[in-house]
């Protein structure tokens, strides 16, 4: 575990430090902390402490994982350039070249245009906030490739920020949380440093869901005694077996983290006490043939589970991580979980790729893990000037790099790794682009499969090519599926972008017709294209409708500029519009709506199978004896009424009512959803009067009823909740 107690002193850090120091290295730590320390003099953090103990908490976290001394002195110097009146020139005269690279890497990192001043409205504020926080993520990535240690700093210097979160604001406490969890923590796992991952997991989730992290923490705490209990009798029986083999190990019970709990509890549907009551052991030994015949053994001693078996010493994950797991029956009924690896696997999967440091002496025979590491760091500069959006690259990020992992088999028996949800299609681009053009069927598992099939674990893939030809414009459309990860995307769209301009034209104008007609804005797709081609850095109109045919353009990135426009125009005709005049009857909220020639004042009531709200087209029916129901025009009931005499002409009259309305939101799920779906609906001032959520296989489904005052203005809350990252849908139920 990385250290908990942060150093406050020089002579505490260099305690920290466990490996010899030379007195050229200690020298060097020395001369940075005093920089440090004159430099941040008098300043102090949201928490009061002095700046100085920042400084040296991540230098500490960065000792913890055993990494070399340029790189604690670099730590120790991490903010003086940004924050104080040295100069990169000054670090690099002191302390050599690789220090100062190392420094104004981090420095690099920090926040673009931190001096430019922010707007005045609050979404275009948050927006700008935004468009920083994704322009710094991207730049982390291509930093990396120069130097991963640039990146290490950066993950001690979140974490430490994480331990001191509770001095910010409670707004500020959620949005950097929610960062950690989707960047910053997944960042840690592809570089295979475990030690940082779980911390940020359960530090960033402590703060997005107090109240689930307050109950797991609790109850572990309630049962951490008798769980302790049983796990050392289980290691004294495995330690005796393996003595009696002649076998040397290291045989440890392994900690349940509370977020990794959560994700379990999640994504299998089960209660806290069947996640924790599963017991873990780590079993460490000197060399891989031991690992086998320590697995053996275990397999001798209780039955094994079937397919709870994965050898990742033959196979090893995608960031290099390998070991062998195995589960077991007790004779209790509870399951036992098993690690087997030996050191060097232990330490490259506790510090990841800081271990290519920590072995530095033996850097040759460990070059080949530390390069699979950063490889798909490495291919991401493939399609960097593909991607000009900082957000649209984060966003891909989190699909194709942090999302969790499947691995499937090429009918050769080659190991592809994708991020779960991927498809076939997926699959047929990552083998190859020409491939993934030419696709035209699949064969998983032996048998045919549609090519928005879902892959799975352990599936064996074959495509199925056509001697010539290209993708199909449905694969861009996410609500059929057909593709999960950017980059199969992005390969999709630079096909269609070479093909002919008047092509693409014909269908941009039809993708954003389709998109005028779903959000209900009255406007034309000229109109549209018009007063939105200058927004998307295009010279004409023209040059817009052919990206949005070829996919450059996507309907998320123009319904919220449609939605704007429609308010906009509304605004105006608000200020053109004269006075109203006083009425000169009083509207009663009992009657919803107005009725021309209502006949003996009949009640009046909506119909709960199509719940109208005002802009919605309605009509009214003279029921026998509930007066008039009024319904939607679509509304099948009355597209299917036999008494057409028994309609009658309505309309809603202008106010700020309420009307109710049912809506349904599917996504993935996530911590952090409901709060931005209620952020969303509170922005557009809708009222939830009743809210659920049904959460399975990964999965969260949300039925809600909302207080609206129009059909506009469901649809805008409906297009924004779209937007929202992991929802897949957002529709009214009827």
């Amino acid at each position: 575990m990385v250290g908990v107690q942060n150093p406050t002193t020089l002579e505490f850090l260099l305690e920290q430090i466990r490996d010899p120091l030379s007195p050229s290295d200690r020298a060097l730590i020395e001369r940075a902390y005093a920089l440090a320390e004159r430099a941040h003099n008098c300043q102090t953090r949201a928490s009061g402490e002095p700046y100085l103990y920042h400084c040296l908490a991540v230098a500490g976290i960065l000792a913890e994982l055993r990494m070399d001394p340029p790189v604690i002195a670099a730590a120790l110097l991490h903010d003086v350039v940004e924050d104080t009146g040295v100069t990169l020139e000054e670090i690099r005269r002191e302390f050599g070249e690789e220090v100062a690279r190392l420094v104004d890497g981090v420095t690099k990192l920090k926040y673009i245009d931190r001096l430019r001043a922010q707007p005045e409205d609050g979404e275009a504020r948050r927006t700008t906030r935004d468009e920083q926080s994704a322009e710094n993520i991207r730049k982390i990535f291509f930093a990396m490739v120069e130097d991963p240690r640039v990146v290490l700093i950066k993950l001690a210097d979140r974490l430490h920020n994480m331990r001191t979160l509770g001095a910010l604001p409670p707004e500020k406490q959620k949005r950097i949380a929610r960062e950690t969890l989707e960047i910053y923590a997944p960042l840690a796992n592809r570089l295979g440093i475990w030690q940082l991952k779980w911390e940020l997991e359960d530090l960033a989730f402590r703060y997005l869901e107090p109240e689930k992290y307050r109950e797991i923490a609790r109850a572990i705490d309630e049962r951490r005694a008798e769980r302790e209990r049983h796990i050392q009798q289980i290691v004294e029986r495995i330690q005796a077996r393996l003595a009696e083999e002649g076998i040397q190990a290291e045989v440890t019970g392994r900690a349940k983290h509370i977020y990794s709990i959560y994700r379990k509890m999640l994504r299998k549907g089960v209660s806290f006490d069947q996640v924790y009551d599963v017991r873990a052991v780590r079993i460490i030994v000197n060399t891989i043939p031991e690992c086998y015949q320590v697995l053996g053994i275990i397999h001798s001693m209780w039955r094994p589970i079937p397919k709870e078996f994965d050898d990742y010493i033959a196979n090893p994950k995608d960031n290099s991580y390998r070991s062998l797991h195995t589960a077991v029956m007790l004779e209790d009924g509870k399951t036992l979980e098993v690690q087997i690896r030996t050191w060097e696997m232990h330490w490259e999967a506790e510090y990841g790729i800081a271990a290519h440091w920590l072995y530095k002496e033996q850097v040759s025979k460990r070059d080949l893990a530390f390069e699979k590491k950063v490889a798909w760091l490495r291919s991401l500069l493939e399609w960097r000037n593909e991607v000009t959006s900082a957000k649209e690259f984060v966003e891909s990020l989190k699909t194709d790099v942090f999302e969790d992992r499947i691995y499937v088999f090429t009918p050769k028996g080659d190991v592809i790794d994708l991020p779960r949800g991927s498809t076939p299609i997926d699959f047929a681009y990552h083998i190859h682009t020409e491939l993934g053009h030419r696709c035209r069927g699949a064969r998983v598992n032996g048998r045919w499969v549609p090519l928005n099939y879902v892959l799975q674990m352990g599936d064996q893939v074959e495509i199925i090519p056509a001697k010539q030809g290209g993708p199909s414009r449905d694969w861009l459309d996410p609500a059929k599926g057909y593709v999960k990860t950017s980059r199969a995307r992005q390969k999709i769209r630079q096909w269609f972008k070479q093909q002919g301009r008047a092509e693409n034209i014909v269908h941009g104008r039809e993708i954003l017709a389709q998109e005028i007609r779903r959000l209900g804005v009255p406007f034309s797709v000229d109109e549209a294209a018009r007063r939105l081609y200058a927004e998307f850095g295009y010279k004409e109109p023209e040059d817009l409708l052919a990206a949005i045919g070829w996919g450059d353009v996507s309907p998320e990135q123009l319904a919220p500029r449609l939605i704007r426009m429609e308010e906009e125009r509304r605004r105006e005709e608000q200020r053109a519009a004269p006075e109203p005049q006083a009425p000169s009857e009083r509207y009663d909220a009992s009657r919803p709506v107005l009725v021309e020639n209502n006949p003996q004042g009949l009640l009046m009531q909506l119909a709960r199978c199509c719940n109208p709200v005002p802009g919605d087209e309605v009509i009214g029916y003279i029921t026998r004896n509930r007066g008039i129901t009024i319904h939607r025009r679509s509304c099948p009931n009355i597209l299917n009424v036999r008494t057409p005499e028994r309609l009658i002409e309505v309309q809603f009259p202008a106010g700020e009512k309420g009307y109710p309305v049912e809506v349904e939101i599917t996504a993935i799920d996530r911590v952090g959803l409901l709060h931005e779906i209620s952020g969303v609906l509170k922005d557009e001032q809708i009222n939830i009067a009743r809210i659920s959520v049904d959460t399975r296989n990964g999965f969260a489904v949300f039925q809600a009823t909302l207080e609206v005052r129009s059909a506009a203005q469901l649809h805008r809350a409906l297009a924004r909740i779209e937007q929202i990252p992991n929802v897949r849908e957002a529709h009214r139920r009827r």
